[in-house]
């Protein structure tokens, strides 16, 4: 099975490091344009902790994203694809039904992170606008809701075109940072201590409330996620490698920050923000402007990584079926309507509420270091599954639950200055997930399947009675059933019993989504000889599931072999080898009232079936061309009430 970008992910390119700094680091890369200005705050500024700041947010780079990111979750590829969702297809053979847990929350609160970033992002970036005097009074929230409204507006496009410029955008802007990042150094060598982790220890411990700032230093961090979930786009020797040259960038810019904020002793930044501070006045306007395309392409990547997040949590049956849209011919793109909007009024929500970036720094990091948690959980476990060291495992586990608890507490500070919001957004998500996947469940326990032998011979009659009105030629039924031997009773209901549906070919299609990102198979089993044919499609949780593309195809491919005769079975049309007509039944379930389930069960269905009402319907969802399908709903019915006790009399 050959990957959709081929060979070119192996290799290391010049093009494909461009391609990758456009794709990969727009989120991580424009964090220098807050960091400092949040560990800073509204207090005096004080040499001791810009320096220990400085060190922190070095190691916490080392050790947050080039440890754990670069070097070991990218290891855990699936088929050449990353993300939590790819890791959790690759550890859930285990069969440990917890797993789903931390992919669930994990998901939801990246997808949390997709509704802040941007804003905060394009604020911080249009909020330099404000060190230019003759703009000094300028409100900068409608530019940034406009900037963002323009940014969601062009997604039903595709990002093809402007693509092309990622790249090259986000390499001028992580030049700008080192060169920037130099002018400032050259004033104070000295900060480069800050390298050494003694001076990070140091402001832990002795500066007062100097455990609190992990929860602004870790905000150097937010992104690294990013690196994993689009693996698929870029290869992961192309992320290493280009991470030499984005760390280092980064570092500089830091550093020279770090250097202003030395020199600044005992004063408060006032509204000015460091990033600014340290750029020469007549280069200001360029810097802001270049800050300004860099956090639209940050923004960019966040959004089409929420769309392959909620593409793949459908595959998983995570997430209510949604309209999907292909703007390009580009491999992997794709745009969801409904998340789109999600995330636009989500954005702009943000912006409202909390009006500035400091504001959107005091709030941001809470769902993003519990993402990166769940994270943690999910790779020590695929290290025990590939039988890692133990001792290594062991050293794995502790470094980060150290590290990521230390900053999970002092993100947890952020709850009440505006944390809460992001973490309802996720925790929203999370129930919508969590009901979807557990009615799923419950369903699939009382899926009531008959063996096909059974009706086969029937089915056989039925297609040549000449008593009874024939219904299609073609008649197509999609199927839940695993095993091509067995078929739910309620397809056999709707043949036999519903109306008795007389069809040339009964064809029974079923779809099974598989671990691997874009395989595309199918088998067909003739299960009565030119009467009842059985297809099985396997597709891989990135691609699809266009079924009536999939099914002409298949149907194309068996005519050139011979092996089914799809013209029409009417005499007069036959002779002139017109094609006969295909059917497509569905067949939807709702709630029944004759159920007597336990209250959970209740609650979880219900909430199912609201869901199911405003998602996108199942022949929608597979594809299938409306003028040829006739749905037919059916009551679900679980746990039937127990006998009636009525008694008949005289």
């Amino acid at each position: 099975m050959t990957h959709p970008h081929g060979g070119q992910l192996s290799k290391i390119t010049l093009s494909g490091l461009i391609v990758t700094l456009g794709i990969i680091y727009g989120d991580i890369g424009t964090s220098p344009l807050y960091v400092m200005k949040a560990v800073v705050g509204d207090h005096p500024i004080n040499s001791f902790m810009a320096i220990g700041a400085m060190s922190l947010v070095f190691w916490t780079l080392t050790l947050q994203t080039t440890v754990k990111y670069v070097i070991f979750t990218l290891r855990a590829d699936n088929k050449g694809e990353g993300g939590i969702f790819s890791l959790y297809t690759l550890i859930k053979k285990a069969k440990r039904k917890w797993l789903i847990f931390p992919a669930i929350i994990g998901g939801c609160c990246i997808l949390g992170e997709g509704i802040i970033t941007p804003p905060i992002s394009v604020a911080s970036a249009v909020e330099g606008l404000k060190l230019i005097p003759e703009f000094s009074n300028i409100r900068t929230i409608p530019i940034v809701i406009a900037i963002i409204s323009v940014l969601f507006f062009i997604q039903k496009f595709g990002t093809k075109l402007v693509g092309r410029f990622f790249g090259p955008v986000m390499l001028v802007w992580f030049l700008m940072l080192g060169t920037m990042g130099l002018l400032g150094l050259m004033h104070d060598f000295t900060v480069l201590k800050a390298l050494n982790p003694y001076y990070g220890i140091r402001l832990l411990i002795e500066y007062p409330g100097g455990f609190w700032l992990l929860g602004a230093v870790f905000l150097c961090t937010t992104g690294a996620e990013a690196l994993y979930s689009d693996m698929g786009h870029c290869g992961r020797k192309n992320i290493r490698v280009s991470w030499i040259f984005v760390k280092s960038m980064l570092v500089l810019n830091y550093m020279g920050q770090t250097a202003w904020l030395t020199s600044m002793e005992g004063k408060t930044l006032d509204g000015v923000n460091p990033f600014y501070a340290i750029m020469p006045s007549w280069f200001l306007p360029i810097g802001i402007g270049i800050a300004t395309f860099a956090t639209v392409v940050a923004s960019q990547a966040l959004i089409s990584g929420s769309f392959t997040l909620i593409n793949e949590a459908m595959r998983l049956n995570f997430w209510p079926k949604a309209k999907i849209k292909y703007p390009t011919e580009l491999k992997g793109q794709l745009y969801i309507p409904s998340i789109n909007t999600l995330l636009y009024v989500g954005c702009i929500f943000i912006v409202l509420f909390f009006k500035e970036s400091k504001n959107m720094e005091a709030a941001y990091g809470l769902t993003i270091i519990l993402g990166m948690i769940m994270s943690s959980r999910l790779l020590a476990f695929y290290m025990r599954l590939k039988k890692y060291s133990l001792v290594f495992q062991n050293i794995f586990v502790v470094v980060f639950i150290v590290v990521e608890g230390a900053f999970l507490i002092a993100n947890l500070d952020k709850f009440t200055k505006g944390g809460y919001v992001t973490l309802i957004i996720a925790f929203l998500l999370s129930l919508i997930m969590g009901c979807w996947y557990m009615a799923k469940l419950i369903r699939q326990r009382y899926v009531d399947l008959v063996p096909l032998q059974n009706f086969k011979q029937t089915l056989v009659d039925l297609s040549s009675d000449p008593s009874i009105q024939k219904y299609a030629t073609h008649l197509v039924y999609m199927t839940s059933a695993n095993n091509p031997a067995e078929i739910e009773s309620k397809v056999i209901y709707s043949i036999l019993q519903k109306r008795p549906k007389k069809a040339d070919i009964y064809w029974f299609l079923h779809v099974d989504v598989v671990d691997e990102p874009y395989r595309m198979e199918y088998k067909v089993t003739q299960i009565a000889n030119e009467d009842i044919i059985r297809v099985d499609f396997r597709l891989g949780f990135r691609v699809a599931p266009r079924v009536n593309l999939m099914f002409r195809k298949v149907v194309t491919d068996m005519v050139k072999n011979k092996e089914v005769d799809i013209t029409s079975r009417y005499e007069s049309l036959n002779k002139n080898n017109v094609i006969g007509d295909f059917k497509f039944v569905v067949l939807e379930k709702f709630l029944s009232y004759e159920n007597d389930l336990p209250l959970f069960e209740k609650i979880i269905l219900n909430a199912y079936f609201l869901l199911k009402r405003v998602s996108l319907s199942e022949a929608r969802a597979f594809g299938l061309d409306s003028s040829s399908v006739k749905i037919e709903k059916f009551p679900l019915i679980i746990n039937p009430p127990k006998e009636l006790n009525l008694v008949r009399v005289e």
